[in-house]
């Protein structure tokens, strides 16, 4: 196999799918030219749904879009794009009661939802480092900054931020852990401070109690120790969530120069590769339980979109910091099943919902959950990736 013809031809794709498909299906149809910032309920041609606008894709548009400007073309319009995401959530998604950001808001900003998780504040965060980087406009650096040392403190005061459990059963989850360390991750590109280490070095140590080499599984919930929490939510394995993980820390390995954090992100993906991979029907799978009994999500045999974007940039990230060429393998299996069933080559864009053998289960393009993020973050990064690697082998 010629890997590096192999590499080129998937960055050319990844290159050409993300500018001539994926932006410009969203700039096309998720732009709110009246009010500012990107509507997600968009059925499969991109007609409107839904006016309900989710707030933490207002963050996840704007780094989308900021990024596709830092690191594959400058288009103005992308910059502009994110520009609306940014200040329509300034004007209308924080709760001026707390500085909280609301989950879902109206067309026109009016508050519908909160929720108790801070994933809106992170991806707030992350959209203004990468626009701060777009545009030098430091102003916005320093109030993601700001944000996150906020974010940090809510998540280390007890009872600011309502559990997901009662007392009667602690636990911590993996989802915060995981995003904490991304959203560090890319604001310090753009700021220096010793929060942001401080704060991977703590989340990459909390990640250890969710592994589970009995199991060779990474848990999404635990009890505070680490210690199996053996109810169906305490089993459950969500191999999307883990390869993610992955990625991330193959990154952080990487800036650091670690190795150790390096294998610690090998064996997580090695370990969500074989709960993930669906043998029979290829793709990544939704969720398992680590005993094998049956979980209980309803969609825990489907097909989503992101598992299988993170697995895409997982499997080259992985082969990029070893070499081993099990890992393009595995990144062509991942590409190939995606390619073959996700892109709709009638409306554009990608659905987001399969069957576990691949037939569509609805055609919609988005929704509170799914929009330009995961999809155009895998060719972003992916093009990244590879060049990284290419570059490596000319020296």
């Amino acid at each position: 196999m010629d890997w590096t013809n192999y590499l080129k031809g998937w960055a050319d794709r990844y290159r050409d799918d993300l500018t001539a498909n994926i932006l410009p299906f969203w700039l096309r149809h998720g732009s709110d030219n009246v009010n500012g910032g990107v509507y997600t309920c968009l059925d499969r041609d991109g007609a409107l749904m839904d006016p309900t606008k989710s707030v933490w894709f207002q963050g996840r548009c704007a780094w989308t879009f900021a990024a596709a400007y830092n690191r594959i073309d400058p288009r103005p319009e992308y910059l502009e794009f994110a520009r609306s995401c940014i200040e329509f959530s300034d004007r209308h998604c924080y709760d001026p009661a707390d500085g909280r950001m609301y989950f879902e808001v109206a067309a026109d900003g009016t508050p519908l939802r909160r929720r108790r998780y801070v994933f809106s504040e992170c991806f707030a965060i992350i959209a203004k480092a990468e626009y701060a980087m777009a545009t030098g406009q430091r102003h916005y650096a320093d109030e993601a900054l700001a944000l996150f040392r906020e974010v940090n403190r809510w998540l280390e005061t007890p009872g600011v931020l309502e559990p997901k459990y009662l007392p009667a059963q602690p636990a911590i989850g993996h989802s915060i852990t995981m995003i904490m360390i991304n959203t560090a991750a890319t604001l310090r590109r753009v700021v220096r401070d010793p929060l942001l280490d401080a704060v991977i070095t703590r989340n990459v140590e909390t990640l250890r109690l969710f592994m589970h080499p009995e199991y060779e599984a990474l848990l999404e919930t635990v009890a505070p120790d680490g210690s199996l929490i053996d109810t169906l939510a305490g089993r459950t394995i969500n191999p999307g969530h883990c390869i993610e993980t992955a990625w991330f820390l193959l990154d952080e390995a990487r800036h650091r120069q670690d190795d150790s954090l390096t294998e610690m992100a090998l064996t997580i993906l090695e370990w969500s590769w074989k709960w993930g991979w669906d043998a029979q029907y290829g793709g990544i799978i939704n969720f398992r339980d680590c005993k094998g009994f049956p979980n209980q999500d309803y969609s825990q045999d489907m097909k989503f979109w992101w598992p299988q974007t993170e697995a895409v940039i997982a499997t080259l990230a992985a082969y990029r910091d070893t070499g081993d060429e099990k890992w393009l393998r595995r990144h062509q299996m991942a590409c190939d099943w995606a390619y073959a069933h996700f892109p709709d080559h009638q409306s554009g864009e990608w659905f987001g919902y399969l069957h576990r053998d691949g037939s569509v289960a609805q055609s919609a393009k988005g929704n509170i959950f799914k929009g330009p993020f995961h999809i155009p973050r895998m060719m972003i990064r992916s093009c990244e990736i590879i060049d990284d690697i290419l570059q490596a082998d000319k020296h």
